[in-house]
């Protein structure tokens, strides 16, 4: 069965609207789990916009599955990872005026730096991911830094979907992609942009391993409860 990682970025956000403590993004973790997930995602960016280094080191503490660390190759950033050691890192890239991560990370076009990233989070115990467009091109540049993880950007499947496009092509492109990084040895993820109404046909995709959710399930969390919203979600994968 396809697990699901919650990512808890978007409680942070409405807490920092009022730059107060409310509501907790340690708290939608706990709860998270309780309904069945299987692992929390952050995302610690440099501009701090949402996730902070105190709520990471909470959740480090708290969470009881899996924390999965999305974050940029900025060596603060790196440096902070080697010190709290998630269980996991997922190397996205990253846009100081992005709303969000707007595609994946360019491993062809960086791959030295990704390369050292990568060698020293796996020195430091830490599993790493590497957050990918399903280009083939990229799938073959990410074997070559150690990661044994990738994840891809399902941001054109969601968007076609959403507007009544031709998804079934990118989500071929998926199914393809995904066949093609588990024959190069890989670990496949996917995430960006699933929400309640299109995640079942990639849920289904032969060999995915997890989808990692987090907008969608807050956004409902808003009128059902993060418990309710995680359930549906995992109802919905099954």
């Amino acid at each position: 069965m396809v697990k699901l990682g919650v990512n808890i970025d978007h409680v942070a956000t409405v807490r920092e609207a009022r730059k107060t403590f409310e509501p907790d993004p340690v708290e939608a973790a706990r709860e998270s789990e309780a309904a069945g997930c299987d692992g929390i995602v952050c995302h610690l960016r440099k501009d701090r916009r949402h996730i902070n280094d105190r709520d990471l080191e909470k959740l480090k503490e708290a969470v009881t599955t899996k924390l999965n660390l999305e974050m940029s190759v900025d060596p603060e950033i790196v440096d902070i990872a080697c010190g709290v050691k998630p269980d996991q890192a997922t190397l996205v890239p990253e846009k100081r005026q992005e709303i969000t991560t707007e595609g994946g990370l360019n491993v062809v076009s960086n791959f030295e730096r990704v390369r050292e990233v990568v060698q020293r989070l796996l020195h430091s115990d830490i599993e790493v991911s590497l957050f990918i467009d399903p280009e083939p091109e990229q799938v073959k540049a990410s074997k070559g830094t150690g990661a044994k993880i990738i994840e891809f950007h399902t941001g054109r499947y969601a968007e076609e979907f959403n507007v009544g496009g031709d998804y079934e092509r990118e989500l071929s492109n998926l199914r393809e992609m995904t066949r093609f990084g588990l024959k190069e040895g890989f670990i496949v993820c996917a995430g960006h942009g699933l929400n309640y109404s299109n995640v079942t046909p990639v849920a289904r995709i032969e060999g995915m391993y997890e989808l990692n959710i987090g907008h969608s399930i807050i956004s409902r969390a808003v009128f059902v409860g993060i418990a309710e919203a995680v359930r549906l979600m995992k109802g919905l994968m099954e």
